[in-house]
């Protein structure tokens, strides 16, 4: 069943069914019917994400203030020629420098990035954290059927770069694996272009979960990912590619988090959202290959959300 921002639960008492309908005064929401037959242990959760959901529709998501200051540390790392070429070529479509100020990262945090692809940010991160921080990465259980994701090219980035990234603690994020750093010792949790990942195996609630116990009080949840259209309701498991910004905040204050702030520099107004292949259509995968391929590029990677939540203190 899809999600419905702002919606009120109609029982027929004949039929047993039920339906959302819309909220006054609060808009895209429309009707779906449900069996309110669902077993009782299912609903609670629903409910909470369908509530939470109105409470993020409520207020338009706003951005943030003054940009905040850089660490020269960290621009500088942006110019290394240790740095990997394609990646440096992505650097306009990502904001890397802005991006971590807005998160608000320091040289001397205790940083847990989850599923880091082949490496992008791990580039930028070890080497900031290497000497008076600490990186931790929470990879993706290895795939049965050697499909890795790209999780042998980032274990081969990390050796040959090792001297240069310093210590990095590896933890595991999967389904039922959820320990992604020792309760309360992380001060920043990052994770970039994923939550559709896991909302597509059913486990986005438990990782935020999970977040929200490895962050010390006060400590911040930094998300990034493909933002949806606010005119259709959200596909629970985003096969897409592309998550509703109301439902992220939703998901996050779900497990608990505050949400502090948004920022638009991952913004791309070009982005329609509406490709044959969802946003793998897009660079840098372009699923359709060399079709209309000038296209594509020319519209650039994807409207990307950028969000920043903080775990409230006792």
């Amino acid at each position: 069943m899809k999600l419905e921002d702002g919606c009120i639960l109609d029982q027929n008492a004949a039929t047993g069914k039920g339906c959302y309908r819309p909220r006054p005064a609060i808009p895209n929401c429309h009707r779906e019917v449900i069996d309110v037959q669902t077993p009782k242990r299912l609903r609670p959760a629903f409910f909470t994400i369908a509530l939470l959901c109105t409470a993020a529709a409520a207020v338009s998501p706003g951005t943030a203030g003054p940009a905040p200051a850089v660490d020269p540390a960290l621009g500088a790392l942006l110019a290394s020629p240790e740095r990997s070429a394609p990646f440096v070529a992505r650097d306009a479509a990502r904001h890397p420098v802005e991006e971590l100020s807005f998160f608000g990262l320091q040289p001397t945090m205790s940083v847990v990035e989850l599923w880091p692809g082949t490496g992008y940010w791990t580039e930028i991160l070890g080497p900031y954290l290497a000497a008076r921080g600490h990186y931790t990465v929470a990879l993706p259980k290895p795939r049965a059927d050697g499909e890795d994701g790209g999780l042998s090219r980032w274990n081969a980035r990390v050796e040959q770069q090792k001297a240069r990234f310093g210590t990095i603690l590896r933890t595991t994020l999967a389904t039922g694996q959820y320990d992604i750093a020792p309760p309360a010792s992380a001060d920043l949790v990052v994770t970039f272009r994923n939550l559709h990942n896991w909302m597509q195996g059913g486990y986005a609630e438990a990782v935020l979960a999970a977040c929200f116990r490895a962050l010390k009080p006060g400590g911040v949840l930094g998300i990034e990912d493909h933002r949806a259209r606010n005119d259709r309701p959200q596909d629970p498991k985003a096969e897409d590619g592309y998550v509703r910004q109301d439902y992220a905040i939703a998901l996050a204050k779900q497990a608990g988090f505050v949400w502090v702030e948004a920022s638009e520099i991952n913004a791309n107004p070009k982005d329609t959202k509406d490709w044959p292949e969802g946003v793998w259509t897009l660079p840098p995968t372009l699923a359709l290959k060399d079709k209309d391929r000038e296209r594509y590029l020319a519209i650039g990677e994807a409207d990307n959300f950028v969000l920043k939540f903080r775990k409230p203190a006792p």
